[in-house]
Parts: C-alpha cells; sequence; structure tokens
C-alpha cells in the first residue's frame, strides 16, 4: 500500500542557513530591523545596512557602532546597484510598494529575500525563536500568526532546561575529544563512536552534561570510550571521588609530615646554636 502523503504540504523547509561571511542586505533600521540584524550577527554575517539615520532605532545605533560587520548607508534603497555581491536581503521598511520593488530585483537577480509584513513575498520566514548559546529552537506558524508564534516559543522556554546550551556546549567538546582520540570517518569506529556518544546523551542528565570540565571529560574518556562502556553519572562520580580521596588523604599525609619535619628541623637548629655558644 502506497504511503499517505496528502499531510505533507503547506509547511516549510526548516534548515539551519550557515551564512558566516556571507553577505546580508538590510533595508530599514527602524525596530524590525535591529531584531533581524541581531540575528544575522549571531550567525556571522557581514551586514550592509540601508537607511536614512532619522529612521534609526536606538538599538540599530548601537549595533553599528559596536561592530565592524555592518557597512551603514545613510541613504534611501537605489537600485541593483545596491545588490552586487548580496547573498541574501531583507527588508524592514513601512513602504509597501518599495519592498515590493526590492522583491523583484531581489528575484530577478536569484537573491533570496525576506520581506517583513508581507508573506508572499518571503522565500523564506524569521519566526520566533530562542537562542542559549549554541541551541536554537525555531518556532514558525509559515506567516500566519507570528503572535501566536511568540506565544508558543515563550512555552517551550519554559521548559528547557537553563542549563541546555551549557550541556550542549560541554557535549561539544567531549565530541571533539572523543574524535581527535578516534579520528576518521563512517566505518564501523565512526558507528561505534556515534553509539557512544548517544548512550552518554541518554544516560546523563543535562544538569551533568552542563557540569563537565576538560579533565572530567579527559577521565571520561580514559574510563569509559578507552574501556568500552559508558558509565552512568553516579559511577564516574564514584570514581572521581576515590580519585579525590586518594589526593585528600596524600594532602592530609603532607599536612601531618610537614609541621613534623619543621619541628625537626628547629630542633636541630637550636641545638647547633647552643653547641656554637658552647665552645
Amino acid at each position: 500500500m502506497p504511503a499517505d502523503i496528502s499531510s505533507l504540504t503547506g509547511g516549510s523547509l526548516l534548515v539551519a542557513w550557515q551564512l558566516k561571511d556571507k553577505h546580508v542586505l538590510i533595508v530599514g533600521g527602524g525596530d524590525v530591523a535591529s531584531g533581524r540584524i541581531e540575528s544575522v550577527l549571531a550567525a556571522d554575517a557581514r551586514i550592509t545596512l540601508i537607511c536614512p539615520s532619522s529612521g534609526l532605532h536606538p538599538l540599530t545605533k548601537r549595533f553599528i557602532e559596536a561592530t565592524d560587520r555592518i557597512t551603514y548607508c545613510d541613504r534611501v534603497f537605489a537600485a541593483e546597484d545596491d545588490l552586487v555581491g548580496v547573498d541574501m536581503a531583507l527588508t524592514a521598511i513601512d513602504q509597501v510598494e518599495e519592498s515590493r520593488r526590492v522583491c523583484a530585483l531581489c528575484r530577478e537577480h536569484k537573491i533570496p529575500v525576506n520581506v517583513a509584513d508581507i508573506p508572499e513575498s518571503c522565500d523564506f520566514y524569521f519566526g520566533s525563536q530562542i537562542r542559549d548559546g549554541p541551541l536554537q529552537v525555531l518556532i514558525s506558524t509559515n506567516g500566519q500568526s507570528p503572535k501566536l508564534a511568540n506565544i508558543i516559543r515563550k512555552r517551550v522556554e519554559q521548559a528547557l532546561p537553563n542549563c541546555a546550551g551549557d550541556a550542549i556546549s560541554k557535549v561539544g567538546e567531549l565530541r571533539t575529544k572523543l574524535k581527535e582520540r578516534a579520528p576518521g570517518v563512517g566505518g564501523e569506529l565512526g558507528k561505534r563512536r556515534m553509539r557512544w556518544m548517544i548512550d552518554i546523551c541518554t544516560s546523563w542528565e543535562m544538569e551533568d552534561l552542563a557540569l563537565m570540565d576538560s579533565p572530567m571529560m579527559d577521565r571520561l574518556l580514559d574510563d569509559g570510550w578507552e574501556q568500552n562502556v559508558t558509565p552512568n553519572p553516579d559511577q564516574f562520580k564514584a570514581l572521581r571521588g576515590r580519585r579525590s580521596g586518594s589526593a585528600s588523604h596524600a594532602t592530609s599525609a603532607s599536612g601531618v609530615l610537614l609541621p613534623i619535619l619543621a619541628f625537626a628541623t628547629g630542633v636541630i637548629c637550636s641545638g647547633l646554636w647552643m653547641s656554637q655558644r658552647v665552645r
């Protein structure tokens, strides 16, 4: 029986678009534009911002002053010359007809474009976003209800652990260390590496993952990966506790020996001084 695909319609392709070092044109400098600027800067892109200075939002002005990744043009959008070398275009202006003109020019030049508040003129939507370090979550209503997207985003954000971003960063560091220790792409090693990382992520709480530091990761690789096991957090804490206990025992022994040695040294020095006086 063929699969029922009747419901596979009306959506958007949600992707994480890599804009690092790409050139993004933003037309407009108001409140909406400031939000666009923040999102594009977070993606490590370069921005050309076109807007008369009288239309700049205070946050937009701060962005312009804070980074050299924004080239600011104090004027209105001119024509096709403003699209030379542009990889993506965003408009955030109140003039509907001008927005449509920019959109038409972008499509002539095969430049993906987003036109604020005109869904039919958008090649893609921004949606409502959650960002916590490397974690990004996009809530999209496909342009139908931005307000509901915002409400849903807040509910999702409340359900996320506070340490989610930190946990993801630490797992990324552990994964990098594992790849350095067991390099290669594909094959049985690649499958084993993937299974081990999956087991770590599913058996450890996010709070435990977020607390990992570099020495802990090294020990986890030594005692887990190298032994072909996946220590759960309790086992790993117990192992760490035994090691800490050994270190504490050594420290305690040093704490006892040092005063004894100091006392003995003092006695010897005093004896030598007294013998010199007797002579």
